[in-house]
């Protein structure tokens, strides 16, 4: 049961790290759009690759942020009946969630895009806009990334849930824990 607290633990504090690293990602995306439009309207001039950039912080943060929002379950979801829930009832449904939402999702999404991003790195691919910028092949790994930070994310869930079924949640420390309110 300890190896389980330790593991939730750890994949947990691993997309808080990421969701904090990531989230400043937004900063760079307002500071680039400002100075797009600055150039544009002001100077006259502008540069694709400038544009390029913003969509592309944009695109690296939502897909690095996403094991974070599900760890602090920012993500959709209709709570009419999860909120109100007790601890149990939360678990049975983060449990059933991550099986067989969460992971067969994560699967056709890895399977599927495997081919797309491999395709990408054997071309060294590029922005198709020209004078874009290079290593559009990273941004498209990032679909990678982002299948496997919600894989962790849901595994943390779903060893979460077993927790509280065998009534071991005082293993994890309260930000681990389920909400009563949340």
């Amino acid at each position: 049961m300890q190896a389980l607290a330790l593991l939730i633990r750890v994949i947990s504090r691993f997309n808080i790290i990421l969701g904090h690293l990531f989230s400043w990602f937004s900063l760079g995306i307002v500071l680039v759009c400002f100075t797009v439009v600055v150039l544009r309207y002001a100077f006259s001039t502008g540069f694709i690759w400038l544009q390029d950039l913003y969509v592309w912080l944009n695109a690296m943060m939502f897909m690095g942020i996403a094991g974070f929002a599900l760890f602090n379950n920012s993500h959709v979801r209709v709570d009419i009946f999860y909120r109100p829930a007790s601890r149990r009832r939360k678990a049975l449904v983060d449990m059933f969630g991550s099986l067989f939402f969460i992971g067969p999702f994560v699967y056709v999404l890895s399977t599927w895009s495997w081919a797309y991003v491999t395709r990408s790195w054997r071309f060294m691919e590029g922005s198709p806009n020209f004078g874009g910028m290079p290593g559009l092949y990273i941004i498209k790994s990032f679909i990678l990334f982002f299948a496997l930070v919600v894989a962790l994310q849901a595994l943390a869930m779903f060893l979460r849930g077993l927790l509280v079924l065998m009534n071991k949640e005082e293993l994890l420390s309260e930000q681990y824990r389920y909400q009563e309110d949340s």
